[in-house]
């Protein structure tokens, strides 16, 4: 599964990550991870999570074979068993041509997924991603996404991911979390969250004659009627179930249709209500 943490900058995703990962302590109440407490059992947790944040940060002298050996002592693995390891997690990543690059000579996408591969080193059952595509090339995203999505179908790992990515988050996330000054504001599926804000489609016609804006406000799931000029714009709560009665509608007060569809909004129309 993936989970989503949408929200403004200062909003805490990236607290609410380090807090998880054991990194930062709650100011006050509690909060547990896999069932353990982040005060008592930090170290239990360190075994069985892993974060990526997408400012990457390694040694800049190390090459990429190096920073993965290490980060893969520290999680206790030695001698063959390292080296397999380190090997599989270097061609999860696509990183086995670069193993002898030294850090400061990869490119920023190169860092990035060096970040990813060095997250999965203890094959974590919970996987924290920062903002994992921040400042990357769209081809670059979409390969990093690829991976991203890929670990939830073939390893099954659980994921918490922070984007201010509108369509990466719709693309990747099961479920969304919006966020704002510390607090969820709102939670559920991409689906829940915009009938949630009041909008699910937008009905979009373009025709002539005079567009009974009364009738079609009045019809049964119609949010908002905006006309501009010959277009109309039409807020439903279900595009295609509501079409129907309002091709009608316009059929019988005498307009001409040119063309119809149904546009789905965006989560980023989602975000710029719930941020208001």
């Amino acid at each position: 599964m993936i989970y989503g943490i949408l929200g403004p900058n200062g909003a805490g995703k990236t607290t609410l990550l380090s807090v998880l990962a054991t990194l930062l302590l709650p100011d006050a109440g509690s909060v547990r991870v896999l069932g353990r407490d982040v005060r008592r059992e930090a170290a239990m947790i360190r075994r069985r999570v892993n974060m990526a944040s997408g400012n990457a940060n390694f040694p800049w002298s190390l090459s990429v074979a190096d920073i993965l050996t290490f980060h893969a002592m520290l999680y206790g693995l030695w001698g063959r068993r390292c080296r397999m390891h380190v090997g599989a997690v270097m061609e999860t990543c696509e990183l086995s041509g670069y193993r002898a690059v030294p850090y400061n000579e990869l490119s920023t996408g190169l860092k990035q997924r060096l970040a990813l591969a060095k997250s999965l080193l203890n094959d974590p059952d919970l996987l924290l991603l920062d903002e994992p595509t921040v400042g990357l090339d769209p081809d670059v995203s979409v390969r990093i996404r690829q991976q991203i999505a890929r670990l939830r179908s073939e390893r099954g790992t659980t994921i918490l991911l922070s984007t201010h990515y509108m369509p990466e988050a719709e693309a990747l996330c099961d479920e969304i979390a919006f966020l704002r000054d510390g607090r969820i504001l709102a939670r559920g599926t991409c689906g829940d969250l915009k009938r949630r804000v009041g909008f699910a489609e937008v009905i979009q016609v373009a025709g002539t004659g005079p567009f009974p804006l009364g009738e079609i406000q009045r019809l049964p799931g119609v949010l908002a009627v905006h006309q501009d000029g010959e277009g109309l714009e039409i807020r439903v709560d279900q595009g295609r179930q509501r079409l129907d009665q309002v091709i009608r509608c316009l059929h019988q007060a005498g307009v001409v249709l040119h063309a119809v569809r149904i546009d789905e909004l965006g989560l980023e129309e989602v975000f710029v209500e719930l941020a208001r």
